[in-house]
C-alpha cells in the first residue's frame, strides 16, 4: 500500500501527447492566421481608401526622440495573432493536461476496485482534481478502518467462542466424569455418591455462572437499544447498603468493608439495576482476587455533573501487564482459572460496558498499598431509548 504522496509526474507517452497536441494546434492556428492574413491583404489592396487611411495613421503615430513611425500593419497583425495563438494553445494544453490527470485518477480507481482496497492515490494535484484525490483517499482510509474493525470483530467472535468453549468444557468434563462413575457403579459407598454429586453440582453452578455472565454481557452491549428505568438513588444510602450486603461474604475472607460517604447527601438519577451490577462485580472481584486484603473501601466524590466512585482494596498489587488488559472480556491470569475463584473473565468487561454506555469512565490504579477501581457516573443519567 502506498501512503506517501508526491507531485504529479507525466509519463513518457503523456509528454509525447502534449508535444504532439501543441505542435498540431500551433500548425492549425498558423494556417488559419495565413488564411485570415491573405483575406485582409486582398481587402486592403482592393480598397484604396483603406490603404490611404493606414498610410496617414502610420505617419501620424510615431515614437522615440527621432519620431520613428510605428511598425507596419502587417507586423502588428502578426504580433496580435501570435499572442492569440499562444493563449489558445495554452488553453488547449491545459485542458489536455487536466484530462490526463482525470485519466490517471480513473486508472487508480480501477486498480482499487480490482481488490486493492488499501491502495491510496499516491500523487498530488491542484484545483478540483486535488479535491477528487483527497476524497478518494479519505474513502480508502474509511474502508481500511472498516476492514480493520471487521477483522477485530471477527477475531473477537473467535476469541469468544474459544473462551466459552474452554470455560464450559472444563466443568462439563468433570460433571460427565463424576456422573459416569455413578452410572458405572464406580463407588464404594453412599458417601462416595454424595461426594460425586456434590462435585457435579458445584461444576454445574460454575457453568450456570458463566452462562449468566454471558447473558449479562450481551445485555450490557445492547444497553443503547434498551429502555431503562431511571431511579432516584441516594449516594450515601447506596454505599451503606453495599456495606451491609457484602459484609458477611467479605468477613469469610477476613476482609472488612469500609465506607467513606459524601459530606452532603446527593441524589443521583440512574438505573438502580445497572448501578447495583457495577458495584456487585467490582466488590466481588475485590473479594475474590484481592489477595492478602484486609479491607475494601467504598467512597464517593462529587466531580462537577458526575459522581466519582472508588472501590479500593489493600491486597496484593496487580502487575502492570495485567492492568493493561484487565477490562478485556475473558482475560484472566492463568492462575485464576481454577475451581476456587471460578471467574469467567467477564465481570470487569461488563462493568466497563455499562459505565461507558451511561456516559461515564473507569480506570484502575494499583500500588503496593492500594488497588483502586475509580469510575464516574452522571448525577442526572439520560434515558436510553
Amino acid at each position: 500500500m502506498k501512503n506517501n504522496t508526491e507531485s504529479f509526474k507525466l509519463k513518457r507517452n503523456e509528454r509525447q501527447e502534449l508535444w504532439i497536441e501543441g505542435i498540431l494546434t500551433m500548425s492549425l492556428l498558423f494556417l488559419v492566421d495565413f488564411a485570415i492574413g491573405n483575406i485582409i491583404v486582398n481587402f486592403i489592396r482592393h480598397n484604396q481608401g483603406v490603404t490611404d487611411g493606414i498610410f496617414i495613421i502610420k505617419q501620424s503615430v510615431t515614437f522615440g526622440p527621432f519620431r520613428q513611425p510605428i511598425l507596419s500593419w502587417e507586423g502588428l497583425f502578426w504580433f496580435i495573432m501570435l499572442l492569440i495563438n499562444g493563449l489558445i494553445a495554452w488553453w488547449r494544453l491545459v485542458r489536455i493536461y487536466k484530462r490526463i490527470e482525470i485519466s490517471r485518477i480513473i486508472d487508480e480507481l480501477h486498480y482499487i476496485s480490482d481488490g486493492h482496497f488499501e491502495h491510496k492515490i499516491p500523487f498530488q494535484l491542484s484545483g478540483d482534481n486535488e479535491r477528487v484525490v483527497k476524497s478518494v483517499n479519505f474513502l480508502v482510509e474509511n474502508v481500511i478502518k472498516s476492514m480493520d474493525d471487521e477483522r477485530r470483530i471477527e477475531k473477537s467472535k473467535d476469541d469468544l467462542v474459544t473462551s466459552v468453549s474452554h470455560d464450559l468444557r472444563t466443568p462439563l468434563t468433570s460433571i460427565i466424569g463424576y456422573l459416569g462413575l455413578i452410572e458405572d457403579h464406580q463407588y464404594q459407598s453412599e458417601a462416595d455418591i454424595l461426594k460425586y454429586c456434590k462435585i457435579a453440582y458445584e461444576k454445574s453452578q460454575q457453568m450456570k455462572l458463566l452462562v449468566d455472565q454471558l447473558f449479562e454481557y450481551t445485555k450490557a452491549n445492547n444497553l443503547k437499544q434498551r429502555k431503562l428505568e431511571m431511579n432516584p438513588i441516594d449516594v450515601n444510602q447506596l454505599l451503606t447498603q453495599l456495606e451491609t450486603s457484602f459484609a458477611l461474604e467479605a468477613s469469610k475472607r477476613g476482609i472488612k468493608i469500609v465506607v467513606k460517604p459524601l459530606k452532603k447527601d446527593v441524589i443521583m438519577s440512574s438505573s438502580a439495576e445497572l448501578v447495583g451490577r457495577i458495584f456487585n462485580n467490582l466488590i466481588t472481584n475485590a473479594i475474590s482476587y484481592g489477595e492478602g486484603a484486609n479491607k475494601i473501601c467504598l467512597s464517593a466524590k462529587v466531580k462537577g455533573a458526575q459522581i466519582q466512585f472508588t472501590v479500593a482494596n489493600d491486597g496484593k498489587r496487580i502487575p502492570t501487564s495485567i492492568i493493561e488488559r484487565i477490562f478485556e472480556r475473558f482475560y484472566r491470569e492463568e492462575s485464576s482459572r481454577n475451581t476456587n475463584t471460578g471467574g469467567s473473565g467477564l465481570g470487569l468487561a461488563i462493568v466497563k460496558e455499562i459505565i461507558q454506555n451511561q456516559g461515564g469512565t473507569i480506570n484502575v490504579n494499583s500500588t503496593d498499598k492500594l488497588t483502586s477501581f475509580v469510575f464516574t457516573l452522571p448525577i442526572k443519567g439520560k434515558q436510553t431509548d
